[in-house]
């Protein structure tokens, strides 16, 4: 056992540590060293989820060795951006080793629920997640997917964008009942501003690299929305599905008063 959760138990047996002390103390501890891999296991103390894998750059024995790592923690396990060639490759890897993986295409992302199975509804508002078009939609699936893994309810509304504003105007009811919404869009990026102006739950705007030449790859969706001037709008980096999906959650879980 390491010295510091030994030290750390034996404290708070003897009464010199609350245990709210002492887990303020363990989310503080040391990373896992696998070669070139230094796995923060504790990161689950800290965040939504435990440590999620970004798989480009990362070869099939990389991410093979991580996915063993975190399956023996036992919590939910999320790569993201991977192809369906490598996912199907460290899928086999891992499977004589009785770890078990699904794929999501739509999301880009090997995936799993923690050893407990998939984590129930808690009872708290849902996210909606909104896209412009249907373009945009492998962006969103990574934002469900991760609220998924982490329990939080998802809805969908997909391709409602301001090139046709009556569609998303049909689903008010939907859109002011959401605890938190995640609008993801390219293009022109006016999404975000719109539904902004229409609610009065915060909108996290996910710029997307969808659009002709002049969009840059994203960079012009990406400063719409910087610059919106409905209020309540927080934005995130180009295509970043996983990282709205983690503010959101941290959003409906506080508003909960968790």
């Amino acid at each position: 056992m390491d010295t510091r959760i030994e030290s750390l138990l034996k404290a708070c047996k003897n009464g010199a540590l609350s245990i709210e002390e002492c887990e303020r103390e363990l989310r503080s501890l040391p990373y896992e060293e696998l070669g070139d891999v230094c796995l923060d296991h504790h990161r689950r103390f800290r965040d939504i989820l435990p440590e999620v894998v970004y798989g480009p750059g990362k070869t099939p024995d990389q991410i093979t060795t991580i996915v063993k790592s975190l399956h023996d923690a036992g919590g939910p396990l999320l790569v993201t951006r991977l192809d369906k060639k490598t996912a199907g490759d460290v899928m086999r890897r891992v499977e004589p080793h009785g770890i078990n993986l699904d794929y999501s295409s739509r999301a880009r992302a090997l995936y799993r629920h923690g050893k407990q199975g998939r984590v129930q509804d808690n009872g708290r508002g849902y996210v909606l997640v909104v896209t412009a078009g249907t373009a945009d939609i492998p962006v969103a699936e990574e934002a469900c997917l991760t609220l998924e893994l982490a329990g939080h309810e998802t809805r969908t509304l997909y391709d409602a964008g301001v090139a046709g504003v009556h569609r998303l105007l049909s689903q008010i009811a939907l859109l002011r009942e959401a605890t938190v919404i995640i609008a993801v869009a390219g293009m022109d990026g006016a999404l975000p501003s719109v539904i902004g102006g229409l609610v009065a739950a915060p909108v996290i705007a996910v710029p997307t690299s969808t659009g002709y030449g002049a969009s840059f790859g994203g960079v012009a969706p990406l400063l719409t929305m910087l610059n919106s001037c409905a209020t309540g709008v927080a934005v995130v980096n180009i295509d970043n599905g996983f990282g709205a999906a983690t503010v959101a959650a941290m959003i409906n879980r506080r508003r909960q008063g968790d």
